[in-house]
């Protein structure tokens, strides 16, 4: 027993270094970035954040909670829900939205995307497959709710996608749309995908002088610590929230986060202004 004690606090004690030099990194790419500058007090308070949420989320939640909660796919005349995870995650990174939608009664889908480390239009169909089900519960157009990785996803399924009304809102949680600095040190087919100012981000991007087909809100932070430069993290034209102070995991779960998150399932809802 104390063998496996000392052999997890390793573990832990890796991780939040790794966790400490990605913050530092973020940091000095950021001073470079319109976006407010993250306090020393704020950087640290973040890694220690990421360091507990992000070993829940991996060590906890994913490998033991992924299948706990099931889609929820009964009869409802309210909007739906569906989420997607980002790069290395399943649905088990959902598990406390999941939580929450099944105490407000929403329909919901979680997609597990697969193959883990393949190209992220190989995802497209997952995505549809999801919003079919959600509408045909429903009748109406879901939200979908993605973090990091899972939002651009969903923007290669609006690419790709006739009717883009099939949604209503795309709500992202630290996805690099722009790209973001730490792909250069990746190596699978999604995370070279990422990297900024290459050929796959420009493939998804709206053409010149269009708008995108679909609205979205993108939550971006100045202490995300895998989407930097921050800005990165925003959209054009977009309802642009910007959350200080949180961390690239801890985004998704931060109570304001996700409560004004849900809350745009709401019809009278009004956007926030950019």
């Amino acid at each position: 027993m104390l063998t496996a004690c000392v052999g997890v606090a390793v573990l832990l004690m890796v991780h939040a270094a790794a966790l400490a030099i990605e913050f530092v990194v973020a940091r000095r790419v950021n001073r470079r970035d319109g976006t407010v500058r993250a306090t020393r007090a704020q950087a640290l308070r973040a890694w220690f954040a990421e360091s507990l949420i992000a070993a829940r989320v991996f060590c906890w939640y994913q490998p033991f909670r992924c299948n706990a909660i099931p889609d929820a796919m009964h009869r409802d005349d309210r909007r739906g829900v569906v989420l997607i995870h980002g790069f290395l995650c399943n649905r088990g990174f959902w598990y406390p939205w999941l939580h929450a939608l099944r105490r407000r009664g929403h329909v919901f889908v979680a997609v597990t995307l697969e193959p883990v480390f393949g190209s992220i239009d190989k995802y497209v169909d997952q995505i549809d497959q999801a919003i079919d089900r959600v509408r045909a519960a429903t009748g109406m157009a879901p939200l979908l709710v993605c973090h990091s990785m899972g939002g651009l996803a969903a923007r290669a399924w609006l690419r790709d996608t006739v009717d883009a009304s099939r949604v209503h809102r795309i709500v992202t949680l630290g996805t690099p749309h722009a790209g973001t600095s730490i792909a250069h040190v990746g190596r699978s087919l999604n995370g070279r995908q990422m990297r900024p100012g290459g050929d796959w981000l420009a493939h998804i991007a709206p053409r010149a002088g269009q708008a995108q087909r679909v609205a979205f809100t993108c939550w971006y932070s100045n202490c995300d610590n895998i989407v930097f430069p921050a800005s990165n993290a925003t959209l054009l034209g977009a309802d642009n929230r910007f959350a200080p102070g949180l961390a690239h995991v801890e985004l998704a779960f931060d109570p304001t986060v996700m409560r004004e998150t849900l809350a745009l399932l709401e019809p009278t809802r009004p956007a926030r202004a950019i």
